[in-house]
């Protein structure tokens, strides 16, 4: 770890602080960064916003893409102030960052009250043993707009 990137999870756990201390949400901040120079960051705003999506991590990946104007963030880094959840961990996946660097662990938000844990084990039961229930229907029908997918030519592949 170098300076620079002690300079910007500084900057993540400040965002942390300054979200929590606003009361936007949660004690969660992020930052992407770009060739030394961040281009998206946020704090977690689920409770002020009304969003359960609003976590740090997905608010500056959001951010970055915006002022970057791309859905892709191939050589950014992420510095977040805790290891990402599974939704913020798939966000992450999906915006393709190289690297990604988290200061606390799961373990560490548990211990108040960010227990992300059950989201996990959810996801390795079967759908009739979720909390949650989760019915498949009309799988014919919604076929027909990824059939359409595949046929488009002018689709931009992600």
């Amino acid at each position: 770890m170098t300076e620079e990137d002690k300079k910007f999870m500084q900057r993540a756990i400040d965002l942390a602080k300054e979200g929590m201390e606003s009361n936007a949400g949660g004690p969660f901040g992020a930052v992407v960064v770009q060739n030394g120079v961040i281009v998206g960051e946020g704090y977690n705003k689920v409770t002020s916003t009304n969003d359960p999506t609003a976590h740090a991590e997905v608010t500056a990946i959001r951010n970055a893409c915006k002022k970057l104007g791309t859905f892709q963030l191939n050589d950014c880094v992420i510095y977040t102030s805790c290891e990402p959840c599974p939704m913020c961990l798939g966000a992450i996946y999906w915006a393709r960052p190289k690297m990604v660097f988290f200061g606390c662990n799961r373990e560490d938000a548990s211990e108040i009250g960010f227990d992300d844990q059950f989201i996990y084990d959810e996801l390795e039961r079967e759908l009739d043993d979720r909390q949650i229930k989760i019915v498949r229907m009309m799988r014919k029908e919604a076929l027909t707009a990824f059939e359409q997918w595949s046929d488009k030519m002018d689709k931009t592949e992600y």
